[in-house]
């Protein structure tokens, strides 16, 4: 159901402090937490014992205490003390999680922890360009599987139906798609010419009058993703690398949804901006217009999942579904191959 050797973002930095929390990531209860220094650590959230999770129990310095009969862990996992005994049985370790803060995010990985590579988490170009704007939102918790949710985000079609107020208008609903895979993920984009600039972008974009628009939606396996829009006068778009300095609008956007079970899953999300780095009234223009446009996906997505599970027939696949569906044949691909390494050892 789930690629495990990935990366998976389950908080924001700020929400992992020194008392325990759980949190719950691919169906698995995990206990976060802080070590005196400020690293971050996750854990199992059950007790070898009785499996009293470690969530309800206390933080001591670098380890954790369990609040039922006071087994104590270390960051690795290691249970280093059991109250009325010498001897620490080996059952009595607990598995724990590499771990790592980035971007302002705390990612888990879940599967091998010998094949956690903190080089290999998502790059997120200019993060701290001063050059750029960032802004973001808390996390939202979207009431479908998380596949729903990257078959929305390679479909810029739907913003012509879903978001008429703010990312889309007509010009988004018939121009074809180009579909790229790539060894990361899939690609969907399309450059569409002389069109009228979407309700959102107006304040933003600095020219008047229509524009070229290029819509770049890149999801990245297991479910991680990167939009990027670019708006430039009309006529002058179709090439990246010749766009007219100073006269185009670029924001690119991150999305990470994280699997929390079958049917849930947490989504984290900021956009980075070629225009007014230091403007906190743009950023809060645009956190509050995009958590009310996600809102929208969030609204139709919790209704598929709905119509999915309680319809009998099958979708049908339309044009628009090629990167999609791409996506999942990828993806599922790279999960078989995963179980059979797993059986095999």
């Amino acid at each position: 159901m789930y690629l495990k050797n990935a990366w998976y973002v389950v908080a924001w930095d700020h929400e992992v402090t020194e008392r325990p929390q759980q949190i719950m990531v691919l169906g698995e209860r995990i206990v976060t937490f802080r070590t005196t220094s400020g690293d971050p650590v996750a854990l199992i959230d059950a007790c070898p014992h009785r499996k009293l999770p470690l969530s309800k129990g206390r933080v001591k310095g670098d380890t954790i205490e369990c609040g039922y009969h006071g087994l104590t862990f270390d960051c690795s996992g290691t249970c280093v003390r059991v109250p009325g005994q010498d001897r620490i049985p080996a059952r009595a370790n607990i598995r724990s999680y590499p771990v790592v803060a980035r971007y302002g995010l705390i990612w888990i990985w879940m599967g091998d922890p010998a094949l956690a590579d903190p080089d290999t988490i998502f790059k997120i170009e200019h993060y701290d360009d001063p050059a750029w704007g960032i802004n973001r939102g808390a996390a939202m918790p979207f009431a479908c599987n998380y596949l729903l949710i990257t078959d929305n985000l390679l479909d810029p079609s739907h913003v012509a139906w879903v978001h008429q107020s703010s990312f889309g208008n007509t010009a988004c609903e018939e121009e074809p798609l180009d579909v790229e895979g790539t060894d990361t993920g899939v690609i969907v984009s399309r450059w569409m010419y002389d069109v009228e600039v979407a309700p959102f972008y107006k304040k933003l974009v600095p020219f008047e009058g229509n524009c070229d628009r290029r819509q770049h939606y890149e999801v990245r396996y297991p479910s991680l993703a990167y939009i990027k829009a670019v708006f430039t006068p009309a006529g002058t778009g179709g090439d990246e690398s010749r766009l007219p300095e100073g006269q185009y609008f670029q924001m690119d956007s991150y999305n990470f949804m994280t699997p929390v079970d079958e049917n849930t899953t947490q989504y984290y999300w900021f956009q980075m901006r070629n225009v007014h780095p230091g403007d906190e009234a743009i950023s809060k223009y645009m956190s509050d217009s995009v958590e009310f446009a996600f809102n929208e996906d969030r609204d139709i997505l919790i209704e598929v999942q709905k119509g999915i599970s309680n319809t009998a027939s099958r979708p049908i696949d339309i044009a628009i579904d090629a990167g999609p569906l791409l996506y999942r044949r990828r993806l599922q691909k790279l999960i078989d191959a995963e179980h059979e390494e797993t059986a095999a050892a």
